[in-house]
């Protein structure tokens, strides 16, 4: 009996100290992405809300494995590019993100109001490229093969389920020991130049109708539609830069509560700050 009770005491304290070190998150702001349609690094135009919510597990005073689910939306328009204004693209597409990783104060949140962070993890996202044909139906881009996708020099469809490198840091400020308010920007590595379905170049447009049909014409060069004496390039014209793959990034404002408060720890200047969690 003795010893079921010790168990059962050890259970609840594990417990205990579990919720004592779990955050949850909610959170909201802005995405954006660069690629062959958004030629700038960082930039709010085009940007669009993005919505996340998550968990960080408290390691230490200063490590968190964190995780995280996140949806947004990218999308650009050459509409807006003094460069490519003549090529007339446009995508929009959604993204879920699922991300694992760690994160890592600068400096100890118990003893500071105001704390940096720096974080990396492993994530999957999904992403679905679309745009708005000439007769204002919005059409999918990654079943057309817009250049050459599935019969071209064994041109194969991109996966719209990809591996991404989130990173990124950020500040949070301590409302108290439990209650942290959180600014945080963030990058995203990617292993896919095809975010906004434009990658390498133009297929011969003969081609190209024999084998994906007319929407792949149209949609892969709507240059005509802004001005009919504006000729289907030729094959090999560059439509995107293959050398340099998309990314998307987020900047975004949350909150964070601890599942159990804890009530023996203080912020700094208090008599117990620094002193360590004693149990009896």
């Amino acid at each position: 009996m003795g010893k079921f009770i010790y168990t059962q005491i050890l259970v609840i304290y594990s417990n205990i100290l579990f919720a004592q070190n779990m955050h949850i998150m909610i959170g909201a702001g802005l995405m954006n992405y660069q690629g062959d349609l958004q030629s700038k690094k960082l930039t709010f135009n085009q940007s669009h809300p993005c919505v996340g919510i998550g968990a960080y597990y408290e390691v230490s005073d200063k490590l968190f494995v964190r995780a995280n689910i996140m949806y947004g939306k990218v999308s650009a328009a050459d509409s807006y590019s003094k460069i490519n204004y003549g090529r007339n693209l446009s995508f929009s597409s959604p993204i879920t993100e699922l991300h694992l990783g760690l994160e890592y104060d600068i400096i100890n949140s118990y003893q500071h109001s105001i704390t940096p962070y720096v974080f990396a993890a492993v994530a999957v996202f999904n992403f679905n490229p679309s745009t708005i044909d000439a007769t204002g139906k919005k059409v999918y881009l990654q079943p057309l093969g817009t250049e050459g996708q599935g019969f071209y020099n064994n041109r194969k469809k991109y996966s719209l389920t990809q591996l991404a490198i989130p990173f990124g840091g950020g500040l949070k400020y301590a409302v108290n020991d439990n209650v942290y308010i959180r600014m945080e920007a963030g990058l995203r590595k990617l292993f896919t130049d095809y975010l906004d379905d434009v990658s390498t170049f133009y297929i011969d447009s003969t081609n190209l109708l024999i084998n994906n049909g007319p929407q792949a014409v149209a949609l892969a060069f709507r240059g005509g539609e802004r001005n009919p004496a504006y000729p289907y390039p030729a094959e090999g014209t560059i439509r995107g830069n293959p050398k340099s793959k998309d990314f998307y990034y987020t900047g975004m404002f949350s909150i964070s509560f601890r599942l159990q408060s804890k009530t023996n720890i203080g912020r700094k200047g208090k008599s117990n700050v620094g002193c360590p969690v004693n149990v009896y």
